[in-house]
Parts: C-alpha cells; structure tokens; sequence
C-alpha cells in the first residue's frame, strides 16, 4: 500500500479512509484518534473518540463529560484494529498522556508525531523513537535559530533572581496544559521548597496532574492571599495574564515567560517580559532533525509549523519530504482555553 493510501490529508486533518478515522482532526468527524489534550488537537464535538486515559480525563476537564459521543481508551504500547488498519499509541514526551499514533496497513507504517520532544520531563512519560516508513513531524521550532539549551539553566536563572530581588514577586507566565506542571517540577527539582502560587486558570489542570501522582510540592492559589505574602513568591499564570489587571495584586512583579520562543528577544521585548525562560515542550530544531534521521523513514510528511525548512533540510539528505499546510493547529496551546483567566481577572480587579 502507498503511503497516501493510507493516510490522506484533508481539509479536517489527516484520515485514514482503510480505518475510518482521523487523527488530531480540526473539524468534529465522526471518529478521531487524538494525540494529545492540547486544543488546538483536542477539540470537542467527535462521534468517538480513541485517546490515552490521561488525554480523555483532560478532555472531559476541558469540554465536560460529553465533549464526545463515545471514547475509547488507548494503552501505550496495544495495537487497536479499526477497520482494516491497526494504530499503535506511543509516549510523544510532549505532555501528560501525549502519544505519537503508528497506522498500519498493507505493509506500510506511517507514525504521526502529534506534538514532541525529546528530551527528559519529569512530568510525562519520555519520547519512544518508533521506526517507520512515513514520519509525519509537527515542524513549532523548525528553524536552526531554535536550540532551546538546557532548561535547567533557565530555572538556575530564575531562582537567582528571587534570591536576588527578594521584595518581588516572580510571575511565569506558562500555558496551562505541560508547560505549567514541568515549570513547577523543574523548580522543585532545584531544590526550591517553598509554597508555589497559581492562578486560578491553572488550579484545575494541575491539580489532575497531582492526582496522577506527579509531585509538585505545596501549592496554594493565588486568590485569597495577602498581597505582603506575595513578596519574594513565584506565582504561574497564563501569559496573558502578564499583561493583565491581576497582576495589581503583586508586590512590584517581575514578568517571566516560559516559552521556546523567548529564543527571540523581540518576542519577549513586546511581551514586556523581563525574565525570558526558553522553556519548551516541543523539539528544538536539533531534535527535529534528529528524531527524522532516527526513524529511519524514507519520507516525511511536515506539518505545523515551519514547514518549508525542514522540508528542504529533508530533501537535502535524499528524503522524499512535503508539506502538508493543514490549517488549525497553534504554535502552542490556547492560553485562555480553560475559560478560567478571564473569571480570576474579573475578581481580581
């Protein structure tokens, strides 16, 4: 069987027309295989959906307990027929629950990445590099200028300035989903024992990452707390919020981001971010191309992102590469999708 046989992008994503279903669908369809809880890949309104445990409880979180017609749960590592194709979920390290989907059929693999990276994360089971005839790679940070280097170092950055400026408050600016729970778990990895504050977007999300048995420390919620207490505290929010009345409640805040694209100062400078940390749960440039070459595919198929580069990267080496420009997907998750930032900033005026 052709690869696009099997696989064919459409406008509502990539579907397999042998398995009856898509994968990561922009559109409701009547059964989608979702890689991860991010919105922008996770969306609601799906006849059935077929998802890691950990993707359909952050869906419900989300959506409510019918964000689909049905589910079905997917166990790492359990090959799943639908129709006449099997898929095989494998660990994406992107965030809690993250999968990359193999689709079988006809002799022919084709593994679709979803969002990755490939490097350690305390708070979600580590990439599994799967061999394949056809890699299909999110291409976020597929440009060379994005080497995100060692978050640890960023996190050392951090704490310096706390101890540094111990009448202000440090507030990170981290999305909701990943982002947030791997930014805490960093800080704690440091050696940082204090409580940690969070914005009330962030309570739900996180708190399901806890019952999941993740360790992240005290944690207590920004709302309520005496703005004196604050002083000296980190606290994580959207990053909207940076740029929000509810920073008011803050003793002289130094505005922090965590991001893969804090790499480009200009992106920080009209944040008004004083503390970049190039953070990111998504593959550098370097992981990119390596993860590519380590599958052993002998095409790549590049979507979301910056696509042309790591196609021609691709071709360069003797690959057969394309684009596949499906609409839809955001560089990262929605910073206001939990409907949670706008009610905290009301009551924090």
């Amino acid at each position: 069987m052709r690869p696009e046989q099997l696989l064919t992008p459409t406008p509502s994503g990539v579907c397999c027309q042998t398995g009856g279903f898509h994968i990561d669908p922009t559109r409701p369809v009547d059964k989608a295989v979702i890689t991860h809880g991010h919105s922008d890949h996770a969306r609601p309104g799906h006849g059935a959906v077929l998802a890691t445990q950990e993707t359909l409880d952050l869906m419900r979180l989300r959506y409510g307990d019918n964000f689909a017609g049905s589910t079905q749960v997917a166990t790492p590592g359990e090959t799943i027929r639908l129709g006449g194709a099997t898929v095989t979920f494998h660990p994406a390290g992107h965030v809690l629950g993250s999968a990359q989907v193999a689709v079988e059929c006809g002799g022919c693999r084709i593994v679709a990445s979803g969002d990755y990276k490939d490097v350690p994360d305390p708070t979600c089971a580590p990439f599994e590099l799967v061999s394949c005839d056809v890699f299909i790679t999110e291409a976020t940070f597929g440009l060379p200028v994005f080497r995100h280097g060692n978050p640890d170092g960023e996190i050392a950055r951090l704490l310096h300035s706390v101890a540094v400026f111990p009448e202000r408050a440090h507030l990170v600016g981290a999305y909701s989903l990943g982002k947030a729970q791997r930014v805490i778990a960093l800080i704690r990895a440091a050696g940082y024992d204090k409580p940690i504050y969070l914005h009330g977007a962030l309570e739900k999300i996180t708190h399901y990452y806890q019952s999941r048995g993740i360790d992240l420390g005290e944690l207590r919620p920004v709302r309520g707390t005496a703005k004196a207490e604050l002083a000296g505290a980190i606290a994580l929010c959207p990053p909207s919020s940076l740029q929000d009345v509810w920073t008011r409640r803050f003793p002289d805040p130094v505005p922090c981001f965590a991001s893969g694209w804090m790499r480009v100062r200009a992106r920080a400078r009209q944040r008004g971010v004083e503390l970049p940390l190039v953070i990111s749960d998504h593959a550098d440039w370097d992981g990119l191309t390596a993860t590519i070459a380590a599958t052993g595919a002998s095409e790549i198929w590049v979507t979301h992102g910056q696509e042309d580069a790591l196609v021609h990267w691709s071709r360069s080496r003797g690959l057969k590469a394309r684009p596949l420009a499906i609409v839809g997907y955001g560089d990262e998750d929605d910073e206001n999708d939990d409907n949670g930032s706008a009610a905290e900033s009301r009551e924090n005026k």
